[in-house]
């Protein structure tokens, strides 16, 4: 008999928009540091592993520069989901109906939305977490422990991209180990699936150390006791506030005694949110294991819809479906013109609508400000910019001085030589603590994207300095800063 698949459809349809709508905008700060940081091929950063660095720069290599094959990528990785949602559901005993539920809840959801259109490493990391889910659920399920071996390696190319797989996945093996099955873990393929996961870590890990785990002090920049008010709200809008009561019944699901090796996805997804809370971290962090409370939801929503007033119950899903699609899509993809995005409150929505914005303007107010230097001294210039966005936007500029910066990954590279000439400062205020580090400074531009759009670089000053007090490698230690 045929296999019934119909999440390649939903993840086909979802493909063919993220793409359609990839370049609307423009980079955003992110994807600008991940191709400049793959440039400087490293086992790790400061703030990552190596997978998302060396992808961007290969793809922005090999695409001439293109956006839309750098975000291909993401593209792609989001559909991988989408297509590993349904197969989850079908795993869990659901119809080909329920595949479709949980396919499309996925793809209409914010998380899938957002994480498609831009490169991130929670795209990749979404992907990975959902892919080795599916691994051990089909081991759990089909009692076919070679799948334990491929969750492994999975694991491992996960790691490669963020560490917080680890974490979910160890919470799901301790769920398991407390809630069973527990055989699958004690298997030989278990284990040499272990052995794959530590490879794949163990790059970074040794990088981190040789370089005095600085990941460690761009976690602490993020964790704030602020972060926790935002967790269970973000629960409810990673895939739409208007399916939250259909989720809601399939975590129930996943939590009944009677969701067999199911279960424990279910408890490890709520120990993972008390992680969350207990270390102040962000709530988007659980979107890794989201995806099978996802399935589980195709499944209860395709069995309520089999009771009575069947067109009411099926006009209210596909309703939910509609109008989270609509404004997640507006919200989260390149829809909106960029000039209605700070006054239509998409910006303040989501801001990293706005952080794609405005960065051939700052090239532009960079140029201008080399441009105003006398002849002699414009070829001996150099940028120091106030973070990684800022430096790599001079560096995948076009006639742009070389760019510098004490940011995360920035700070490991070079700094400048003593010989360079004028230095141009980009978003330090006249005065701060990094400014008195350079002499002779003056007011030599202000940012304008254009559109009154409030983003990280709108406003932003540059100084046009003499130079730094002092040699470069002296002062460089007082330019490190890791967030």
């Amino acid at each position: 008999m045929r296999r019934i698949r119909p999440e390649w459809s939903v993840a086909a349809a979802l493909l063919v928009l993220l793409l359609a709508t990839s370049s609307q905008y423009g980079w955003h700060r992110d994807e600008l540091y991940f191709v400049a940081a793959g440039r400087h091929p490293a086992w790790g950063y400061p703030d990552q592993p190596s997978l998302a660095p060396l992808l961007s720069a290969g793809l922005y290599r090999v695409g001439g520069g293109s956006l839309v094959v750098v975000r291909l990528a993401s593209a792609l990785a989001t559909a991988t989901t989408v297509v590993l949602v349904g197969a989850i559901a079908g795993l869990l005993g659901g119809t080909g109906r329920a595949r479709l539920l949980a396919a499309s809840m996925w793809a209409v959801g914010a998380a899938a939305l957002i994480t498609g259109h831009l490169v991130s490493t929670a795209t990749f990391d979404v992907m990975f977490t959902v892919a080795v889910t599916a691994c051990i659920m089909k081991a759990l399920t089909e009692g076919r422990p070679n799948w334990m071996l491929s969750a492994g390696v999975l694991l491992g190319f996960g790691l490669f991209n963020k560490m917080v797989i680890g974490v979910v996945i160890a919470l799901v093996c301790t769920a398991l180990l407390v809630l069973g099955p527990r055989r699958p873990l004690l298997t030989w393929q278990a284990l040499a699936g272990a052995l794959f996961a530590v490879l794949g870590a163990l790059p970074y890990l040794l990088w981190q150390s040789a370089h005095g785990w600085p990941q460690a002090k761009v976690a602490a920049s993020i964790a704030g006791d602020e972060n926790w008010i935002g967790v269970i709200p973000t629960q409810l809008v990673l895939v739409s506030i208007f399916l939250v009561p259909f989720l809601g019944a399939g975590l129930v699901r996943l939590l009944r005694s009677d969701a067999g090796p199911a279960r424990a996805f279910g408890y490890a997804y709520l120990a993972l949110l008390v992680l969350i809370l207990a270390t102040g971290g962000k709530g988007y962090y659980a979107a890794g294991l989201l995806p099978v409370v996802v399935a589980s939801t195709g499944i209860v929503t395709d069995m309520w819809l089999t009771h009575g007033r069947r067109r009411l119950r099926t006009a209210l899903v596909g309703t939910a479906m509609g109008v989270s699609l609509v404004l997640n899509a507006i919200n989260g993809l390149a829809i909106t013109p960029a000039a209605q995005l700070q006054h239509s409150g998409i910006n303040t929505l989501n801001h990293e609508a706005g952080e794609q914005v405005g960065w051939p303007e700052f090239q532009e107010t960079v140029r201008t400000a080399v441009r105003n230097l006398p002849p002699d001294q414009q070829g001996q210039a150099v940028v120091f910019a106030s973070n990684y966005a800022e430096a790599a936007a001079v560096q995948l500029g076009h006639d742009l001085p070389s760019a510098y910066s004490g940011h995360n990954a920035y700070a490991s590279w070079p700094p400048p030589s003593s010989a360079t000439g004028p230095v141009i400062l980009t978003g330090f205020t006249p005065g701060d603590t990094v400014s008195r580090h350079f002499t002779g400074c003056q007011v030599a531009g202000r940012v304008d994207n254009g559109y009154g759009l409030d983003n990280d670089e709108q406003g932003a000053i540059l100084q046009r300095c003499s130079g730094p007090i002092g040699d470069w490698t002296a002062i460089w230690p007082s330019l490190i800063h890791y967030d």
